[in-house]
């Protein structure tokens, strides 16, 4: 079965839910093992390469080392045939020149020359002597000194100063023989080497040559060898016979033996280099790796400090970003971007939800949106173009839209400039908020709130009744009396009075307005209508107000003085809603007052101007408001009367807050309580 899943995240704006908040969503499995594999494979990658970089420092440090070491056997190795071939050739020339010692003194001058050329520096023998069969020296080159330390070496009898067991070895052997190390007066070591000289028939004697160790070494090596190396001759015991040296630190690393043969007899050649000075561009080469090891070492922990960081900054900014589209996506506000040609770049699904248009359909949008109201295009435009310059008002913006269905609905926008990460103006985003329940309630609030007062005023013109029908009765009364008495006066036969029957008409004129007079401030007061707002005489107001309650003043015994200002500007009211306030107030002061004596149940109704304020106050000289209920003055249905709604101060601070007015009170000295109504005298507030 193929099964293809729609990425929700494709395009920006969409009103579907993110994958991660889908119920059916499944997030792929975790797999922490290979997770956790790859990554360590970094740091394995870079312990391998520090190990790959210690080897080659290793390698290129061990084949120097090694190319010093076979230089060394090399140059070891020229020096010991070096020496081998000047022993070799010594051997042979004393070994041709013996036949010619041996026939006689005084030598001949050629025999002479050839000694002296064997006893030349270069050659290493420091004596040739030439002894007989028996041992007898028979002589010498140089001649031997007579000192008591060393034997005479003429043809006298003297013993010889040779190695016997070597010469009678060579004798023996008839071949060269190569003698131990001996010491030699000096402290210097010599060895000999015995050659037998032949006749063509018999053997006439041995050339022993005597070799000094010291002169061999020092004057056999050229200069170029001991600057590298320094040489010595070590016997059996490894005791130092000869050497050649300069003052030099040794290499501890660098050195090689190899038998001293000839002569033998547990001679050694031991060769030591020098501590060479530093060889620069290894050094540097190796510095150079180790340096640049270190700073690639620095960098990937750098770039894997800095690939963490951003890992976990987009671990986060991914959650952020399925949290706050969840956010969203939960959100009964509507988000909108728009970039500054005024084209719709982002939608929520809130707002989706809002209009009836899908994401889709939205984006890339430009002025008019499909979801404009038709009937208010012009406005909407307007208000679109004042948007796109300076954004919305603080309070925000009231627009009315229209759903893709047709229904109409109020919103709230609420426009902020669109700020990108490098600080430029690139856009306006808007958050739109449906009021359209929220109109629908407010009317609906207010509505109820004209019902409850119709119906404050209905309940205190209920109260006040018995007293309006009294009043009432007084006219009327009066009036059927003056009707009478012209009704008697028409049927008698008495001349009638013209001038008598004008007054008692007048003063039935004067009884019917007084009594129409009532009924109509009754009806005015009592009327449903809609508020009207218009510019009004305060003073007016209050004067209808005292005369509609005044009846009720005087049933009640109790007084009520006005005094009003003069030249009081006019304000914007409802005329019938602030008699309404007037008359509670009246009302409610001389409901305080019962307790109160006679002579002191005075209400005080006045009128002034306050700055840019009218003002009404009524004051009472009842028993004051205590503070707990002051409190709760104010609330809806709470009232300190038997009788009471509890709505008749509420609704009077909603009246004067309607207006931008203000209703409060204050504790009266001497006791009592102020009512004070004030009022803007502003014409804009209409």
């Amino acid at each position: 079965m193929d099964v293809r899943i729609r990425d929700n995240h494709s395009r920006p704006g969409r009103c579907e839910p993110p994958p991660s908040m889908s119920p059916a969503y499944t997030p792929p499995p975790v797999q922490p093992a290979r997770r956790r594999w790859l990554q360590q494979l970094p740091y394995l990658s870079l312990a391998l390469f520090l190990i790959a970089i210690a080897a080659l420092v290793w390698l290129t440090r061990e084949y120097d080392d090694e190319a010093q070491r076979t230089t060394l056997i090399s140059d070891v190795l020229w020096m010991e045939q070096n020496l081998r071939f000047n022993l070799d050739r010594n051997e042979i020339h004393l070994q041709e020149i013996g036949a010619e010692l041996f026939r006689g003194a005084p030598l001949a001058p050629q025999t002479e020359a050839r000694l002296a050329s064997l006893m030349m520096p270069d050659r290493g023998l420091a004596r040739i002597l030439w002894l007989a069969p028996d041992g007898r020296v028979l002589g010498a080159m140089p001649p031997l000194s007579a000192a008591p330390s060393t034997a005479d070496a003429s043809a006298d009898a003297t013993p010889t100063p040779v190695d016997e067991a070597s010469f009678r070895l060579a004798r023996g052997i008839g071949r060269a023989v190569y003698g131990p190390a001996r010491p030699a007066p000096g402290g210097v070591h010599h060895f000999e080497v015995h050659v037998p000289a032949w006749s063509d028939d018999a053997q006439l004697g041995v050339v022993v040559g005597v070799y000094s160790l010291s002169d061999l070494v020092m004057r056999e090596l050229p200069w170029w060898f001991s600057e590298r190396y320094h040489v010595s001759v070590l016997d059996s015991d490894g005791r130092e016979l000869a050497v050649k040296s300069k003052v030099a630190p040794l290499s501890p690393r660098l050195s090689y033996s190899i038998p001293f043969d000839p002569p033998g007899h547990g001679l050694t050649l031991q060769i030591s280099a020098y501590r060479s000075d530093p060889r620069w561009i290894p050094v540097l080469l190796g510095a150079s790796i180790v340096l640049l090891a270190g700073i690639i070492v620095w960098s990937v922990m750098q770039l894997r400090r800095q690939l963490t960081r951003r890992q976990q900054a987009e671990v986060a900014l991914r959650a952020e970003s399925v949290f706050r589209k969840a956010m969203e996506d939960s959100m009964l506000t509507g988000m909108r971007a728009r970039d500054l040609e005024g084209r719709l770049t982002y939608v929520n699904s809130a707002f989706c939800r809002m209009t009836g248009f899908s994401a889709d359909e939205l984006l890339g949008k430009k002025a008019p949106m499909p979801y404009w109201d038709p009937e208010h295009l012009e406005q909407t435009f307007e208000l679109h173009r004042q948007i796109m310059t300076a954004g919305s008002a603080t309070e925000g913006t009231e627009v009315r839209l229209r759903r893709k269905n047709g229904e109409t609905l109020d919103v709230l926008v609420f426009e902020a400039p669109l700020i990108d990460a490098a600080g430029h103006h690139t856009g306006w985003m808007g958050s739109v908020l449906d009021i359209t329940e929220q109109k629908r309630a407010r009317e609906q609030a207010r509505q109820q709130e004209e019902r409850l007062q119709q119906s404050s005023r209905l309940i205190t013109m209920g109260e006040m009744a018995s007293t309006l029908a009294h009043e009432l009765n007084q006219p009327l009364a009066a009036i059927a009396s003056y009707t009478s008495g012209c009704i008697n006066r028409l049927q008698g036969e008495d001349a009638l009075d013209r001038r008598e029957l004008l007054d008692i008409h007048q003063r039935i004129a004067r009884q019917a307005q007084r009594a129409g007079e009532i009924i109509r401030r009754v009806h005015d007061f009592v009327r449903r209508s809609e508020p009207k707002r218009a510019p009004l005489d305060l003073n007016a107001v209050i004067r209808d107000a005292i005369g509609l309650i005044e009846a009720d003043a005087r049933k009640r015994r109790m007084q009520l003085r006005s005094e009003l200002a003069a030249d009081l500007p006019q304000v914007v009211a409802d005329a019938v809603m602030i008699e309404q306030i007037a008359v509670n107030l009246v009302r409610n002061a001389m409901d305080s007052m019962r307790d109160t004596p006679a002579e002191t149940r005075i209400v005080d109704v006045r009128t002034a101007l306050e700055g840019r304020h009218v003002t009404v106050t009524v004051a009472d000289r009842g028993a004051g408001i205590p503070a707990d209920t002051a409190a709760r003055l104010f609330e809806p249905f709470f009232t300190t009367k038997q009788e009471g709604m509890g709505m008749g101060l509420n609704i009077c601070r909603s009246i004067a807050e309607l207006h931008h007015g203000r209703l409060a009170f204050e504790s009266r000295p001497g006791g009592g309580t102020i009512f004070t109504l004030s009022l803007p005298v502003d014409a804009d507030l209409a």
